[in-house]
Order: structure tokens, then C-alpha cells, then sequence
């Protein structure tokens, strides 16, 4: 009787039925995400235990980051952008510098798990099929959320050991670890409404990245009015909750239970609403479209494919002008007398005036991201003809080439739209050189534009190896952003073809570097449409 009643206590307790299938589908998900979950970790990571040297080189003595804390509580474009500091230590300096970039980070990762693996299965019609089998119907959006976790407490781990040592305090470690992982499930959980909400794996995204858009604009107004984070707008943020952590200032361990609250009830609205719909359908449908259709070419599909992606990242590139250009005269008061922070930015900019080399740094900055935007926007000939979305297109009365042409006409003519606009952004911000700034702006194209055409060579003639693409354009980013700091050979610093540019505005215009890389950029897009030309399709 003894040993009946022990084995009843070690029988495993029955799982619900509306979560049968959590173990094999959370594997399945740690196994297909595996390289992105680590890459992500990793960098977000690194970006902010790497910060304490940083941090410790140019701000080593309590004097300098007692200036620059004074200097933050008078210049509302910087709290704007990183947020007040609430305290003077190493420590203290590195969470107001690099917590808040690192929690957007994890928000970022964290959305486009849980999307991954919710809407997009289900949009795909993966889901359908799964769900054949004996899976509960809210289990996808609990491995989808056990993902993100996952991901998320392997960052907070890294950080957390990654920061204990270097600033001698292991509860402010801590906070920093907990803050950014939180902020990561919070907008997860934010995902999986909008999962709920959504047909479009693709809308679902860009749903939830608003909302952290608009949590990051609530956020930068409120503590550009106030330096201690007080502001209603602050508080009406989720950023701004995970700013009130305060690390290493006297952590206020209760902002982490708002969040974890704004977790859990996010969390029960994202199962009751998976709980109410079928596989495969959504609250907001999809509206139907016009009786005759309004796309009669090719061009004009491409032009309704893309669109959305060139109103997005001019947005995002508008906004994020009027912010750095209103810092363009506090750059002094943040580098203050620190030699070394104002050489790097000189170095970065290529100036020995600070206000004009952090405006010539800036308009770096939105080149080198730029190009991201172009190697996308040349990729999706890649994810169009992968899905197999381009064939019936080209099984009419349209080329490759053709084909081709018009994603590539808005690849290239949006790079030039984007950059544009940012130039704008800088000019408002700043409030005076409209033309120069505009000017230097466009003199990045060259330089994005021979980025796109690499892209265009290896989707075109080696479209297996077309992500590597990905890869050029981040080291040129990851050069262009810690190669002046690191003072890396110039060698090395050519590799990029930003290098090769004059720092605008505040020098002499040189066209000889942007005519050749113009006509590699022309070269190479006439390879890679060659090459597409000659080999077969979804091969």
C-alpha cells in the first residue's frame, strides 16, 4: 500500500489540455532561433559591460562624471535622447549611458520572437498543420513567450556577471540585468497581443514597434522637461519605468514589480484573445480589397510592397534628425574638457570644432544605417522569389529584369529619399545650415549605394549566399561606430566605404571617391542582373 501510494505522489501532474505540446514546440523554437537568440544576446550584451572601459577611459575620475551629471541637468536634448543620471559612480554612468539603448534592444529581439513564432507560423499556414497534432491551442503562444524568456534571462545573467566586477557593485549589476530583461518581456508580451490582433506577420511587427516608438517619444519628452525622471509623460512610459530602476543609485526594486505586472496582465489578455479566435484569423482582419484591382504592373506591386518600409524608416530617420540636431550645441557640454571623448568625435567626424563634428558624425551615423535599409529593400527580391510570390508575377508578361528594376528603383531612390529627409531632420534640429547639411546628407549615397549593389551581385548571381550582404553592411556600421574609439589602423577603417568619404559638412567637397564608388555601385548591379538573368529561379 506504501509503495502505491509513493508512486502516485511521483506521477507527473496532467497538463491542461489548452498547453499540450509546450516542450516540443519550445524546442523547436530555441533550435530555429538558436544563432539569432545567441547573436542578439551577445551584442546586446557586450554593447553594455563593454561600456565600463569606455566609460572608465574618458570619465575615470569622480570630478569628470560629477561634470558630466551637471552638465545633463541643463541640457534637455541629451536627457532626451539617454536620460537623466542618477548618480556620479562608474556604475551609475554606464546604466544612464547604455541601459536604456541595451532595454530597446532586448524589446526588439523579444517582439520579433514572439511574432516569429505566432503570427508568422499561422500566416505560413505552419500552424494549421502543427495544430493537426495533439497541440493545446494556446501552446504556440506559450513556447512563442518561454522563448523570449529564455533569451531574455540568458542576457540579464550576462549583463549581470558582466558588470558585478568592473563596478564593484553586484545589486546594481543586478538591477541593470533584471531592467533590460524585463523591458524585453514586457514588449513581448506586448507582441503577443498584437499576434492576436493581426493577419500580417509583417504588420504585426511594425504594430509593436510603434508602440515602442512611442513609448521611446513619451519617454524622451518627459526627461527633457525634468532631470530626475518625474514626469507624468516619463511614468506613462515603459521606458520610463525601467529608467525609475535607478541602478546603482538606490535601485528602486518596485518599478521592476510595475513591470512584471504590465507582464502578467498583458499575458492574460493575449490568452484570453488566443483563446477566442480560430487558427489562422485575427480581431482585425484584413480589409478586402477593391472589386477590380488597383495594381496593374509590376512596378506598381513593388511600389505597394515597399512603401510601407520607406515611410517607415524616413519617419524614423526624420525623427531621429530633429534629435541629434538639437544636440549639436550641447555636444561640448557632454564631452566638457575630456580630451580623449573630444577626439574620438573629432576623429569620427573629421573636424577639430565639436559642434561640427558631432553634426559631420551624425550624418555618418544615418549613412551607415542607411545601408541596412538598402540591403533590405534589395533582399526582398530574395524573400519574393524564396516564397515563391514571384513567380505568378513573372509568369506573365514580365521580365527578371523588369522585375527587378522596380524593386530596385525604390531599393536605391528610397536610400537617397531617407537620407534626405534626415538631412532635414538635422537642419530643423539644429536650426541653421539647411544647405550644407542637406548637401552632406546626400554625399553618403555613394558609399549606400555600393553596399546595395554588392547586394544586388550576390542575390543575383550567388542567391544563396545573398545574406552575406547583412554581414558587409554591419561592419561597415560596426566600424563607422567603435573603430575611432578603438583608433584601429586605417587599413582596417578603408574596409568600409564610408572611410573613403569627406566628413561633411565643414569640408571641401571631393568627387573623385563618389564618382568611382558610383560607378562600382552601377557595375556591380549590372553584374548581379546579368547573373540573375542566366541562372534559374529558387535555385
Amino acid at each position: 500500500m506504501t509503495d502505491v501510494a509513493s508512486a502516485a505522489r511521483h506521477v507527473p501532474a496532467p497538463v491542461p489540455v489548452q498547453l499540450v505540446g509546450i516542450r516540443p514546440l519550445l524546442r523547436l523554437a530555441l533550435r530555429r532561433d538558436r544563432i539569432m537568440m545567441a547573436v542578439w544576446v551577445a551584442a546586446v550584451a557586450g554593447i553594455v559591460t563593454s561600456g565600463t572601459g569606455s566609460i572608465e577611459k574618458f570619465y575615470g575620475t569622480p570630478e569628470k562624471r560629477a561634470d558630466l551629471v551637471q552638465s545633463l541637468t541643463t541640457n534637455g536634448s541629451l536627457r532626451a535622447m539617454y536620460g537623466p543620471a542618477f548618480g556620479d559612480s562608474l556604475g551609475a554612468i554606464v546604466a544612464w549611458r547604455f541601459a536604456g539603448f541595451a532595454a530597446v534592444l532586448a524589446a526588439v529581439m523579444s517582439l520579433i520572437i514572439v511574432i516569429r513564432h505566432t503570427r508568422e507560423e499561422e500566416e505560413t499556414g505552419r500552424q494549421e498543420l502543427i495544430s493537426s497534432a495533439m497541440v493545446g491551442r494556446r501552446a504556440p503562444l506559450t513556447a512563442a513567450l518561454l522563448a523570449a524568456l529564455v533569451a531574455n534571462t540568458a542576457l540579464a545573467l550576462l549583463v549581470t556577471a558582466g558588470l558585478a566586477g568592473p563596478t564593484g557593485s553586484a545589486s546594481g549589476a543586478l538591477a541593470v540585468g533584471l531592467t533590460v530583461a524585463a523591458t524585453g518581456m514586457l514588449f513581448a508580451s506586448t507582441a503577443a497581443i498584437v499576434a492576436q490582433l493581426t493577419e500580417s506577420a509583417r504588420f504585426a511587427k511594425g504594430m509593436t514597434a510603434g508602440v515602442l516608438g512611442a513609448a521611446f517619444v513619451l519617454r524622451a519628452a518627459g526627461d527633457s522637461a525634468t532631470n530626475d525622471g518625474s514626469s507624468v509623460l516619463t511614468w506613462l512610459s515603459p521606458l520610463g519605468w525601467a529608467e525609475n530602476v535607478r541602478p546603482y543609485a538606490g535601485e528602486r526594486w518596485w518599478a521592476l514589480l510595475l513591470i512584471g505586472a504590465a507582464v502578467l496582465v498583458q499575458g492574460v489578455v493575449a490568452y484570453t484573445l488566443a483563446g477566442r479566435r480560430d487558427v489562422g484569423m485575427s480581431f482585425l482582419p484584413t480589409r478586402p480589397g477593391p472589386a477590380s484591382g488597383s495594381v496593374a504592373t509590376a512596378g506598381g506591386l513593388a511600389r505597394r510592397l515597399q512603401r510601407g518600409s520607406v515611410l517607415g524608416w524616413s519617419a524614423g530617420f526624420g525623427l531621429a534628425g530633429l534629435v541629434f540636431g538639437g544636440m549639436v550645441e550641447g555636444a561640448a557640454d557632454l564631452v566638457g574638457g575630456n580630451e580623449q571623448a573630444a577626439a574620438i568625435f573629432e576623429r569620427m567626424g573629421g573636424q577639430t570644432g565639436m559642434s561640427q563634428a558631432f553634426l559631420a558624425s551624425m550624418v555618418g551615423m544615418f549613412g551607415m544605417v542607411a545601408a541596412l535599409y538598402v540591403v533590405a529593400s534589395v533582399l526582398r527580391l530574395h524573400a519574393e522569389e524564396t516564397s515563391q510570390r514571384a513567380e505568378p508575377v513573372l509568369a506573365n508578361a514580365v521580365g527578371r529584369l523588369r522585375w527587378a528594376a522596380d524593386h530596385l528603383a525604390i531599393a536605391f531612390g528610397g536610400a537617397a529619399l531617407i537620407m534626405l529627409v534626415a538631412g532635414l531632420g538635422l537642419a530643423a534640429g539644429h536650426g541653421r545650415e539647411l544647405v550644407p547639411t542637406l548637401a552632406a546628407s546626400l554625399a553618403q549615397l555613394p558609399a549606400i549605394w555600393l553596399l546595395g549593389g554588392l547586394a544586388v551581385l550576390l542575390y543575383g548571381a550567388l542567391p544563396r549566399a545573398a545574406v552575406a550582404a547583412w554581414a558587409v553592411a554591419g561592419l561597415a556600421l560596426a566600424l563607422g561606430w567603435i573603430g575611432p574609439a578603438l583608433e584601429l589602423p586605417r587599413s582596417v577603417m578603408n574596409l568600409s566605404p564610408f572611410s573613403h568619404l569627406p566628413k561633411l559638412p565643414g569640408t571641401e567637397m571631393e568627387w573623385t571617391p563618389r564618382l568611382l564608388m558610383t560607378l562600382g555601385a552601377v557595375a556591380l548591379v549590372g553584374a548581379g542582373l546579368a547573373g540573375l538573368r542566366r541562372r534559374d529561379m529558387l535555385t
